[in-house]
């Protein structure tokens, strides 16, 4: 199993991230980009293997190698740069259309790189996150097919979601990104995971409310009965999504907060009526074991991968805790 770090280890932080999970057995990484990957071996030493999935460039194909670095090659022009620089890996595009090498073009790269060490041929599902769904069984097939061209090189097809498909999908490794972080990667039946990332704010100020008054910009929502509430140091600056005005909630008190109105840049408004915890200076959970990932995400009409990158990438900026 692969640890995939890339996008900052999906806004939790790279250096802090790679090293838990490297003591915790990880011993192969991906990056999307070779800045990404010489922060992980700087922060890991020379031992794990960090694979570079955009591949090499002429601008950056000396550093990759001096750093003991693996690209990802992705298309004829990479493999012809690379080959006998190092171990490399070979992206095979089984029906993602957007990098890796087609089919036509995969003997010529056979005969190119038969003096290159293939740690791994690899393809990318387009729709694991549907495990029902026809086109995994075509890029299946396709892989296999494909792959018989490099019979000596491991062999990689599945992320998070290819991996709950079944061991059909699994071959030589496997590439785990948003599963490390809290999400199961599916469109539905989502596995309960741990969540590795929490984010927590202060409230800063409580009051009381009467029936007609209305909260925050635009006075979206009008209260229709008495009310507490709370104002809380979170916003949209901090990448909490301002399409959450109305869906979201935080978590006070063991119970949901939730939020009255909209996102404001700093600030949100959750109702704590009946909350004897609800005091300034209270943290309230917006992520977590109690808000969980997928479910925000899906308040907020987006995936898990952006609300992480977006939400946990930027909240520690702020001085909020996460």
């Amino acid at each position: 199993m692969a640890a995939v770090v890339k996008a900052d280890a999906y806004g939790l932080g790279a250096v802090a991230t790679s090293r838990a999970l490297a003591q915790a057995g990880a011993r192969t990484f991906f990056t999307a980009t070779t800045n990404e990957a010489l922060v992980i071996r700087k922060a890991l030493g020379e031992g794990p293997q960090v694979f570079v999935l955009n591949g090499p460039t002429g601008a950056d194909a000396e550093t990759m190698k001096g750093a003991r670095l693996t690209p990802v090659l992705n298309s004829l022009e990479q493999v012809k740069l690379w080959a006998a620089r190092g171990p490399a890996a070979l992206h095979i595009d089984t029906g993602m259309n957007r990098l890796g090498l087609g089919p036509e073009e995969l003997p010529h790269a056979a005969v190119a790189l038969r003096d290159t060490t293939l740690a791994l041929v690899m393809s990318h599902l387009a729709c694991a996150s549907s495990p029902a769904h026809p086109m995994n069984e075509v890029q299946l097939k396709r892989f296999i097919d494909a792959a018989t061209l490099f019979p000596k090189a491991p062999r990689s097809l599945a992320a998070t979601a290819g991996a709950q498909i079944g061991a059909a999908y699994h071959f030589d490794l496997l590439r785990v990104g948003v599963g490390l972080y809290g999400s199961g990667g599916l469109d539905e039946n989502v596995m309960n995971l741990a969540c590795a990332a929490i984010v927590d704010a202060p409230i800063l100020q409580v009051r009381n409310v009467e029936p007609g008054e209305t909260f925050g910009y635009g006075a979206t929502f009008a209260a229709d009965k008495k009310m507490r509430t709370a104002t809380v140091s979170l916003g949209y600056a901090d990448g909490y999504l301002r399409s959450l005005s109305g869906h979201g909630y935080g978590v006070l008190g063991g119970a949901r907060r939730p939020i009255l109105g909209r996102v404001s840049m700093d600030l949100v408004i959750v109702d704590v009526t009946g909350c004897d915890e609800a005091r300034e200076g209270a943290m309230v959970e917006f992520l977590g074991p109690s808000a969980k990932l997928d479910e925000i995400a899906a308040l907020a009409g987006t995936a898990p991968y952006e609300l992480l990158t977006t939400f946990a990438g930027t909240v520690r900026k702020t001085g909020v805790r996460a």
